[in-house]
């Protein structure tokens, strides 16, 4: 698990990019509450709109997610949890103000982006929106 990155992935990379070139800016794994250990891939702090790029395999993608055939029921366990943590991650940064977008690593980067670029938009214009994942 060491060669697995936390940040700077293909896929978030791609999504940065792809963020970049529609004008947006943002910070890069920033926390948007300072006393919740939780890092958002992308953080648009005027906004309050935190992006997340969720790798199929870990956090557990209903359209690509496998499951480990070696130690089989620690990875659907380790999965479970970091599905947790994602729902509490939600709730807390919803619970705080924050708009939580959520896209999987497999989505078209330019398409994701421009979603974004969709909610940050509509959160500073002041028009309340509410977000659903894409697939």
């Amino acid at each position: 698990m060491r060669s697995n990155k936390g940040r700077d992935t293909k896929p978030e990379l791609a999504l940065r990019r792809a963020a970049h070139a529609l004008g947006l800016r943002y910070r890069v794994a920033y926390r948007p509450i300072k006393t919740v250990r939780r890092t958002a891939d992308l953080v648009f702090t005027k906004a309050r709109v935190a992006v997340f790029m969720d790798g199929c395999f870990w956090h557990g993608c209903p359209e690509h997610h496998t499951v480990a055939v070696t130690n089989a029921t620690f990875w659907a366990e380790k999965v479970r949890r970091t599905r947790e943590r994602d729902a509490e991650t939600d709730r807390l940064l919803e619970e705080a103000g924050w708009l939580v977008v959520r896209i999987w690593e497999h989505e078209n980067s330019a398409r994701a982006a421009e979603r974004v670029a969709e909610v940050v938009a509509a959160r500073r214009s002041g028009f309340p929106l509410q977000v659903t994942t894409g697939v």
